[in-house]
């Protein structure tokens, strides 16, 4: 039986909305991160899991705020940002930041960046960015940041904080396999072919 194509899609596009929340909440698993920035000397930021590395070549990295985000508003008009990559230790961190507390510091320790937007202590790691470029994303933006400096690894790894299927979760460390990096990462994050999907 051949389906007619518009048929398809139009039985298909009206039901995406829920299928996408359907599987951002109960497959796709992702790290946490809070970006923040220093604006008008006050800081600011918000809870952020759409983040990921966008380029080696010039380092670059992303992240998409929602339009009505007053964090983003405040990192648009500074041009730099933090990103913050939480530890499974950070959970209470995570809530307070994806909440509409008015002050989302109060409580929390955090220092200074090289570009001056907040680091919060205790984090995994961070990534010290400007805005490079702001690219239209249906309801968020697409925010490309241009990586000043990185922070360093820390000897003994914490282990990340995870969000999957609507809840807080982590990796189990007997099941880690170290990845070739010369013959595996390296390619796939970097080549562009016709193999690539990333």
């Amino acid at each position: 039986m051949k389906m007619n194509r518009r048929v398809g899609l139009c039985l298909i596009f009206p039901k995406w909305p829920t299928i996408v929340k359907w599987w951002l909440i109960a497959v796709a698993t992702t790290g946490i991160t809070i970006i923040t920035t220093m604006h008008d000397g006050e800081p600011s930021g918000f809870a952020c899991q759409s983040f990921a590395a966008l380029s080696l070549d010039p380092p670059l990295v992303l992240f998409c705020p929602t339009k009505l985000s007053r964090s983003w508003q405040a990192i648009e008009a500074s041009g730099r940002f933090c990103v913050n990559i939480l530890t499974e230790a950070q959970r209470e961190v995570c809530a307070r930041f994806g909440s509409r507390e008015p002050d989302k510091f109060a409580g929390v320790d955090w220092h200074e960046s090289p570009l001056g937007s907040p680091v919060l202590d205790g984090s995994l790691a961070h990534i010290d960015c400007t805005v490079a470029s702001v690219h239209d994303g249906g309801d968020h933006f697409v925010v490309f940041g241009a990586v000043n400096s990185l922070s360093e690894l820390h000897n003994v790894k914490p282990r990340p904080l995870l969000f999957y299927r609507g809840e807080y979760t982590g990796i189990e460390p007997d099941k880690n396999t170290p990845a070739q990096w010369r013959d595996d990462l390296e390619s796939f994050l970097t080549t562009s072919g016709p193999d690539t999907w990333l």
